[in-house]
């Protein structure tokens, strides 16, 4: 798998620079439309109280510091920290403290896009990476909400049978390419890395369109016309 270092090489050729402080990392990064923040994780880090705070206090940082300046958000993570502490102190809160940090971010003017360069699971993702508005993953990239073997404990559902609906709904498999069926992710990149995220970065859109991508993109085949089913019966 890709390390932070050598993804950072190609994602941003006109260079870039990060600081790491445990399994947080943040710095900055010129593209052509500019210098861009980036903050992230390291080594598949489980994501408990001090990470997310650590990183939700970047974020405010780069708010008050840097108005408007677009954040890439470098994404590796094995999901929330399970630990009996974490738990009891409220990780939850604490990843929703992180999600609505990011909010404010995107409130301010600042463009949200996140890279999955190594692993994204479950509940880490979903406050680190897909609260961006862009979303992408490198090729070599995992990300899964559970791995099908635990899927099949906990859901009772034999292995073989789990596989078999992996093939016919992407709702249900791991892997990058699943994700893009279902609108989570804009692209999966591959030799070029630096041109999509530039392109993104001129993009001011944040209308959230992962429904309609799905949908689009055969993912999600019910999704979006739910979303509009409640939004045209509240008009």
């Amino acid at each position: 798998m890709t390390n932070v270092n050598s993804a950072c090489e190609q994602l941003f050729p006109l260079g870039f620079n990060l600081v790491t402080s445990g399994e947080m990392i943040y710095g900055e990064a010129k593209t052509s439309k500019g210098v861009v923040a980036l903050l992230g994780t390291i080594n598949s880090a489980p994501i408990g109280v001090d990470l997310a705070f650590a990183l939700a206090g970047k974020v405010l940082e780069i708010i008050q510091n840097h108005p408007q300046r677009p954040i890439i958000i470098l994404v590796d993570t094995q999901g929330q920290n399970l630990s009996r502490r974490d738990e009891l102190l409220g990780n939850a809160g604490y990843l929703a403290h992180l999600s609505m940090c990011f909010e404010l971010a995107r409130m301010r003017g600042h463009t949200l896009i996140s890279i999955v360069y190594k692993e994204a699971v479950s509940g880490g993702y979903l406050a680190l990476g897909m609260i961006a508005d862009r979303s992408f993953a490198l090729d070599s990239a995992q990300i899964r909400v559970m791995a099908l073997s635990a899927m099949s404990r906990i859901m009772q559902i034999s292995l073989e049978r789990l596989e078999e609906l992996c093939a016919s709904s992407p709702i249900f498999g791991p892997g990058a390419s699943n994700y893009v069926a279902l609108g989570a992710l804009d692209a999966v990149l591959a030799n070029d890395l630096s041109s999509p995220i530039e392109q993104a970065l001129s993009q001011s859109e944040q209308l959230d369109q992962r429904a309609k991508l799905g949908l689009e993109r055969g993912g999600r085949k019910l999704a979006f016309e739910v979303i509009n089913l409640v939004i045209n019966a509240h008009v």
